[in-house]
């Protein structure tokens, strides 16, 4: 009796490169050609620099402190000012009267962005006008919106909202018009409707484009207040610039246009938080 053994034989295979290897390089290539490492209140470091030469200039006298004061000047100012109580009532005026603005401006931009980047019937009939409104001047409109609105604080929000929405709209607009147009076939084959179609796909590809046009709108409030406020004020930081030009208190108007800037750094720098919560998603170089 013949016994018949077999033998299995095992194929083992080869232990595979060790990818992380390669892996590593790649991200050494990336980390080579981006911009490296986000520095800590990196956005401090420009006006850091403008307050030490503004000082190291006052200090060696090269500027006439007639027309610019040294920062300890401006700060002293500052603080005689609170502490009379006018500076607190003009900072509050001039927010709120941002604020209102910019609250009329950002809505009527979204809309009018979402109506227009949307339709066709939208587009053909808003975004033309909004153009030709971007054409005009809206400092120039200020004499047309005074007879039509009268001298009080309607006609300054007005044009403050008017400031406000372009950009807002212009950059969504841009946003929505450039979304792929293979996002769009996609949620037609997996059935979305169309409100599920804007929730998922609309809205993450316009708020990129949308935050921009949020930055520029929170700076374009602040630099229409400048100039509305002093247009038949009787308050605000506008006014008080007014006021101190008459008087030739430079010191004053240097305090006015420091509180404008630290509020513009600090809207701007809300925003950026914002958008950088909300687009967490998205890798880019910044990130």
């Amino acid at each position: 009796m013949t016994a018949v053994t077999t033998t299995t034989h095992q194929t083992t295979k080869a232990p595979a490169p060790l990818a992380p290897v390669e892996g590593t390089h790649q991200v050494r290539r990336r980390r080579r050609l981006a911009p490296g490492r986000r520095l800590p209140a990196a956005r401090l470091v420009g006006p850091a620099a403008v307050l030490a030469l503004w000082s190291a200039a006052s200090a060696a006298g090269l500027l006439d402190p007639g027309a610019i004061p040294a920062p300890w000047t401006v700060l002293e100012t500052g603080s005689r000012l609170w502490s009379a109580g006018t500076l607190p009532d003009d900072i509050l005026t001039s927010l709120q009267r941002a604020a209102t603005g910019f609250s009329i401006g950002l809505t009527v931009g979204i809309l009018l962005a979402l109506a227009s980047g949307l339709t066709r019937t939208g587009e053909a009939l808003i975004d033309g006008t909004v153009n030709l409104n971007r054409a005009i001047p809206t400092l120039g409109l200020i004499p047309l919106f005074i007879l039509w609105l009268g001298i009080g604080e309607t006609f300054k929000i007005a044009i403050i909202a008017i400031v406000v929405y372009i950009p807002i709209y212009l950059n969504t607009h841009a946003a929505l018009s450039g979304i792929d147009s293979r996002f769009v076939e996609l949620a037609e084959v997996q059935g979305l409707s169309k409100l599920q179609f804007i929730r998922q796909v609309v809205i993450p590809g316009a708020l990129p484009g949308f935050f921009v046009g949020l930055r520029l709108g929170v700076t374009g409030s602040w630099l229409g207040l400048v100039v509305l406020e002093q247009i038949n004020a009787t308050s605000g930081l506008g006014y008080m610039m007014f006021q101190a030009q008459n008087y030739g208190q430079s010191d004053v108007i240097l305090v006015g246009l420091v509180v404008y800037g630290v509020f513009g750094l600090l809207s701007d720098s809300a925003v950026r938080l914002i958008e950088r919560r909300v687009l967490s998603w998205r890798r880019t170089l910044s990130s």
